[in-house]
């Protein structure tokens, strides 16, 4: 963590600590990912130095200039790297190997396991990191974002789900390559920033086959994985695709990693959509589990979600700032909230205008 001028500051600096202004409002949050906008909000509110982190969105060092202080860690050993820095790296590999397949490279197994299980075992240690990795999704990069965080999803709900080790294991292997077939998509649709025509969605959606295709011959994969690839936008009640269908032709790998590809795809920021606070999207996802996902999934999603977020801080729709301190089993998008300003206690159950805006690390 680095303790810098403003002056120094450049894209794709991750925010480390709340910027805050004179009148004690946080003028940008923690982790928000700066760009030229923010920047330019942080010279006109006169902020004269930031906390930032050392690693920069795109997994590059940031070296500025001039630094009024660094926290060195205690360790640089490489198996020792904190999350956000190993998280952020894995990404730009994921990226690496997505333009290779799209250059015509086949997918390599080994690589893709070398690349990505260390930072899995990591998050599995420390899970209420993965609340907080879609703050650092940009636009651009949303797809590689996606899916190493898919990946994650998708394995740490299969462990809640009492999986074996070598099955949730592979469950995340089937969410990190579930979009690998966008790279035999044409590069003018992944790029797109407005709404996709019906014609071109209609293309974007043969992803899944391209997908199936590339993983087929992989004998080191377990068939539940390239069927999760083929699968996982299909629905239970058949209005999903490619192939439309229903929940017994479903394989339960498919149906993990669809709920986890809804949820990350909600949360985070997208080409032509904006994110929403994790709470709402759960709360849509689970209205659609009567008929579109699989219930377990979605109890355990509600599972991971209350265990990883009780405590945390989060920032209502009225601005105001409190700490979740209960959830009801049955109503995990409604949890009781302490405001830290007046330490008053309410229950979103009860207050229907009010909803939680974003977790706060």
């Amino acid at each position: 963590m680095l303790l810098v001028k403003t002056a120094q500051l450049q894209e794709g600096c991750i925010l480390a600590e709340d910027v805050v202004g004179k009148s004690n409002r946080v003028i940008v949050p923690k982790n928000t990912v700066l760009n030229a906008k923010l920047l330019i909000v942080l010279q006109k509110f006169l902020v004269d130095q930031v906390r930032v982190q050392s690693v920069l969105v795109d997994g590059g060092t940031f070296r500025p200039s001039e630094i009024v202080q660094e926290d060195v860690p205690k360790t640089k050993a490489t198996d020792n790297k904190d999350i956000l820095t190993l998280y952020l790296e894995v990404v730009q590999q994921y990226k690496q190997m997505f333009q290779g397949w799209q250059a015509g490279l086949p997918v390599d197994i080994g690589k893709v396991r070398k690349m990505f299980m260390p930072l899995f075992e990591k998050v599995l240690g420390s899970e209420r990191e993965l609340l907080f990795f879609h703050h650092y999704s940009t636009k651009s990069e949303y797809l590689f974002h996606h899916a190493v965080t898919v990946g994650l999803l998708s394995g740490a709900l299969a462990k809640r789900m009492q999986y074996t080790k070598g099955d949730y294991c592979q469950i995340a292997i089937a969410g990190l390559l579930s979009d690998c077939g966008m790279a035999k998509v044409d590069p003018k649709i992944l790029h797109k920033s407005a709404a996709l025509t019906p014609m071109e969605y209609k293309d974007m959606r043969q992803h899944t086959v391209y997908g199936y295709k590339m993983v087929q011959k992989i004998t080191a994969l377990q068939e539940g994985v390239k069927l999760a690839v083929l699968q996982h936008h299909e629905r239970n009640d058949g209005s999903g695709y490619l192939l439309s269908v229903q929940e017994e032709k479903i394989h339960p790998y498919s149906k993990i990693v669809a709920v986890a590809d809804v949820y990350h795809a909600m949360i985070s920021e997208r080409p032509y959509r904006n994110k929403q606070s994790p709470f709402k999207v759960f709360e849509q996802i689970h209205k659609d589990c009567f008929g579109k996902f699989d219930l377990s999934v979605v109890q355990a999603l509600a599972s991971l979600l209350m265990t990883l977020s009780l405590g945390a801080k989060v920032k209502l729709s009225n601005e105001q700032i409190g700490e979740i301190i209960f959830f009801e089993q049955d109503l995990p998008m409604c949890p009781m909230i302490k405001i830290i300003d007046t330490n008053q206690i309410i229950s979103l159950k009860h207050e229907k205008d009010l909803c939680i805006e974003e977790i706060i690390k």
